[in-house]
């Protein structure tokens, strides 16, 4: 009996299941998914600028640490912090009291030999004298005359004098101080010429010729800008960095100092054959670079090569044409073949903002 009345009501089950799947099948749209909105710009060809921006230190025309050439101890100091003094002013002496005894000495002895000499020519002329003892004091009259030479060169070591018109630094030691050629006494910088150094890729050394003019952005003043000259390259490029260095030289020195942090900006030539896209409109893949045109209502992919950069833009060298259709937006929900529905065509200029 119970086997039986259970039968009538699995049946039931059965029919009710089988309903309920007619019914979600039923559920399920038919027909193709709806086209994805996109917006597009028009692929036009463009004058792509190619500005390369490097930093760079400011470097002064010439730069020395003043050092005495001999050890002593300094007996004058004219070092005038933060002056600008001229070329030949003499900035320190060094004691020289016992080189300037040896010359005297030199110079007694040289007075006395010079006269023996004088004597013996005379006495030479009428063969009062043999050659040989002539020549022995003309000898020691050379022989002086050179130890002389000597000291005076010596003497010119203790004087430290301007090599050039510069500027002064800190002054580092004090009158009195005993001072060798390892002390530094102050640093010398010629300001009214400042250069720039700076560096690029190997890859724009073609675009440093010299006298070419760039643009020196100086971070240290409210960013302003100044020409600058270049002036000299770097013979070789730096194997570690693959970087060339460059020096240029600044057309204006206001508002500058030696070891200010600048921005170069390098113009390397621009091109007018390729057309300017969104970075963001290009699907990089392992071995190729995408982009999405609109084909007669579908998405079309194709594979595109770039060239120049900018901000938020790239340039495309191969795979488009001017006039091309391409999808700058919904390009994630777009498939090869997909139907794409052109939403508003815009401006590039406007996105790249």
């Amino acid at each position: 009996m119970f086997v039986k009345s259970i039968a009538p009501i699995a049946a039931m089950l059965m029919l009710a299941a089988c309903g309920n799947k007619a019914e979600k099948k039923s559920d399920k749209p038919s027909g193709p998914p709806p086209p994805v909105n996109v917006d597009v710009i028009i692929a036009q060809r463009a004058t792509i600028n190619n500005v390369i921006t490097a930093n760079g230190t400011v470097v002064a025309g010439e730069n020395i640490e003043l050092k005495p050439e001999v050890s002593g101890r300094l007996v004058y100091l004219n070092l005038p912090e933060g002056a600008v003094v001229s070329a030949g002013t003499v900035l320190a002496r060094i004691n020289d009291a016992e080189l300037q005894a040896q010359a005297q000495k030199i110079k007694v002895q040289l007075q006395l030999a010079a006269q023996n000499e004088a004597r013996l020519k005379k006495l030479l002329a009428v063969e009062g004298v043999n050659q040989a003892d002539y020549d022995a004091v003309l000898n020691q009259v050379n022989n002086l005359q050179a130890d002389l030479t000597y000291l005076q060169t010596q003497l010119d070591k203790t004087i430290i004098r301007a090599p050039f018109t510069g500027k002064l630094g800190l002054r580092l030691v004090s009158k009195g101080a005993y001072v060798t050629p390892t002390t530094v006494l102050a640093t010398f910088q010629q300001v009214s010429t400042l250069k720039v150094d700076f560096t690029i890729p190997e890859a724009y050394q073609n675009s440093l010729a010299n006298n070419k003019t760039v643009t020196i952005i100086n971070n240290a003043n409210t960013g302003d800008t100044v020409a600058a000259t270049i002036i000299a390259t770097e013979s070789q490029v730096n194997t570690t960095t693959r970087n060339v260095l460059v020096r240029a030289q600044l057309q204006q020195t206001s508002g500058f100092l030696p070891g200010n942090s600048v921005k170069v900006l390098v113009d390397a030539g621009g091109s007018d054959k390729g057309i300017l896209v969104p970075s963001n409109a290009i699907i990089p893949e392992a071995k190729a670079k995408k982009m999405i045109v609109v084909k007669n209502g579908e998405a079309s992919f194709v594979t595109i090569e770039t060239g120049l950069r900018q901000a938020g833009a790239v340039e495309v060298i191969k795979g488009l044409n001017p006039g091309d259709s391409v999808v700058v937006t919904g390009v994630l929900f777009a498939r090869p073949k997909s139907k794409l529905k052109v939403r508003s065509v815009k401006q590039l200029n406007t996105i790249i903002q």
